[in-house]
């Protein structure tokens, strides 16, 4: 959803939906590379206006901070070893040592699979390493995040798979504070129809997760 490449640009599908959003919107965007387990506080202390790194729309955070309208729908997916048939999908994972991001959705569905062990990693890609090393059964993971490893990473790819279908329903949001004091989301929420009924949403869409946004 979001990287910094070799050139040290930050790239991604959120970048390039934000950048189309503020061009239909005729307002400039200026983005911050942050360590996640920093960035609610970031927001929290005004370091930035919005987050939009792939955070994922839940109650418990709505308490505390307003979102956009959502702009993606990502799932959680397993991602095993590509010569594993054992773990199909969830329902396989008991038993299993599984690992996901510390403190993403990607975790709390671990704590919810009867009989799997969570292994939390403050970044996926250590995740996602430890498995292939056979460290770890599996991870659990948002699918776009899990399509990039699986399908882009020079890495990864061949090494890794997408086991299942999606198991969670979850969307992504940009996140402010509570009461929206910059109005970022009124011009968020207006450019992402005008990005969508253009078409713009969907080329973006399929150069960065693959396949079609629907």
């Amino acid at each position: 959803m979001e990287f910094v490449d070799d050139s040290k640009q930050i790239v991604g599908f959120d970048i390039d939906l934000m950048n189309a959003i503020a061009a239909a919107q005729g307002f400039q965007v200026e983005f911050k590379n942050t360590a996640w387990d920093g960035i609610f506080a970031g927001l929290e202390g005004g370091a930035y206006d919005a987050i939009m790194s792939a955070v994922t729309i839940t109650d418990e955070r709505k308490q505390k901070y307003d979102f956009s309208d959502p702009y993606v729908n990502a799932g959680q997916i397993v991602v095993v070893r590509g010569d594993d048939t054992a773990v199909t999908g969830p329902d396989s994972l008991g038993g299993k040592t599984v690992g996901a991001q510390i403190g993403t959705t990607g975790a709390f569905a671990i704590q919810k699979i009867a009989g799997a062990t969570l292994k939390e990693y403050d970044s996926i890609d250590l995740a996602m390493l430890d498995l292939a090393n056979k460290n770890i059964d599996a991870v659990v993971v948002d699918t776009p995040v899990a399509a990039d490893y699986v399908l882009n990473s020079a890495t990864f790819k061949g090494k890794l798979k997408m086991v299942g279908k999606a198991f969670t329903d979850e969307y992504y949001g940009v996140v402010v504070r509570k009461g929206d004091p910059t109005g970022l989301t009124a011009l968020f929420n207006a450019g992402l129809k005008a990005v969508k009924d253009s078409g713009k949403y969907d080329a973006i869409y399929t150069q960065w997760l693959g396949g079609a946004s629907k």
